[in-house]
């Protein structure tokens, strides 16, 4: 048996095989930030992973800047993400949420009224959002967030997990890269604090170690996890040293014996964002980004990580897993509805069989 189809621990999460799916923003939530019906049937039909990484969804109001994105700080959202959680488990999956604070990453378009938009220094991210009401828009301008606003969003991130777990979830990840607001902290051209929160690498560090903490102490380090990119320069984010900034971050969360990290191939040429992590980390690794099937095989039998995610190969293979272990063509997927409404290019995607026998 391929060593993809092992099963496998990551903390207290035990999964039926190391095939991972990955978290991919697909813009279904509804006007209330709700999981949809549309979305339980999406999450349902690709439970045959041995773990799904929920989309990115927000701790607050604040959090949330992209459009038709799900959050999960009101009872009615905790309700909605539990439909979403029982069809997983009932087919037998296992499924974590990925919490994404986007930070500067936003448009007030796409937040309800009076929620801020934060960062950690006073620096609009030079990018664009879409937003329903107006197509294209510039981010905000954010607030610099005080001492005490960093001790609520930290408490934001606590009460997510709790939230998370009561909404039937096997743990929660916390993302990490992609210019949200972590990432915004632990870079070096985001963040122009002079106080314990910036400046030095192990200040920067310090608003992701202290949220990763208070979400272990919420509901145990081996329900929490970490997805990183070392040298991710998507949404204006630019750092000096980035290669030290992820070892800087490795290193810190090695002592809280973490479920995993999820590292992501970094776009740098001269930096290997798997090596790095292995050198730097105690925590077993899910690798992610560009993997096929014998890709993902040949870097587990390596030991290179302990998993691999996929997230494009989910879009369309609504199976991957079965696919990959009857060793048959993957179908691909269609661009233009990756983050329009409805399930058309989402939750429509036939399964093996089922186009097996339309073909006929």
């Amino acid at each position: 048996m391929s060593i993809l189809f092992e099963p496998l621990r990551l903390g207290e999460l035990h999964l039926a095989n190391r095939i991972v799916m990955a978290p991919m923003t697909r813009s279904r939530a509804d006007a209330r930030a709700l999981a949809t019906a549309d979305m339980v049937e999406y999450y349902r039909q690709r439970a045959g992973a041995g773990l799904i990484v929920a989309e990115g969804t927000a701790p607050s109001a604040s959090g949330l800047g992209y459009c038709r994105t799900p959050a999960i700080y009101s009872a009615e959202q905790i309700d909605a993400w539990r439909r979403v959680t029982d069809a997983v488990h009932a087919e037998g999956g296992r499924i974590v949420l990925q919490l994404m604070h986007v930070g500067r990453a936003a448009s007030r378009h796409n937040k309800p009224a009076g929620a801020a938009t934060v960062a950690p220094s006073a620096i609009r991210a030079n990018t664009q959002v879409f937003t329903d009401a107006l197509g294209m828009a510039d981010t905000e301008q954010p607030d610099a967030l005080t001492l005490d606003g960093i001790a609520t969003v930290i408490g934001d991130y606590r009460q997510a997990a709790l939230n998370a777990r009561e909404a039937g979830f096997d743990g929660v990840e916390l993302h990490c890269t992609s210019g949200y607001l972590p990432m915004q902290f632990m870079a070096s051209g985001s963040n122009q604090r002079d106080d314990a929160y910036g400046g030095s690498t192990d200040k920067r560090l310090r608003f992701v170690t202290e949220t990763v903490e208070a979400m272990a102490s919420a509901i145990g380090a081996g329900r929490v996890a970490v997805r990183l990119c070392p040298g991710n320069p998507y949404n204006d984010i630019h750092d000096d040293d980035p290669a030290a900034t992820a070892s800087g971050l490795c290193k810190a969360l090695a002592p809280m014996a973490l479920a995993y990290l999820h590292v992501m191939r970094s776009p740098l040429a001269n930096l290997d964002a798997f090596a790095l992590a292995r050198a730097h980390s105690e925590q077993q690794l899910i690798l992610n980004d560009g993997f096929d099937g014998a890709s993902a095989r040949a870097a587990l039998e390596a030991g290179e990580g302990a998993a691999v995610s996929f997230g494009r190969h989910f879009v369309g293979n609504p199976d991957l897993v079965e696919r990959l272990r009857r060793g048959q063509p993957l179908a691909g997927f269609d661009r233009k509805t990756l983050y329009t409404p409805g399930p058309r290019g989402y939750s429509d995607y036939p399964a093996l069989r089922v186009a097996a026998e339309v073909a006929q």
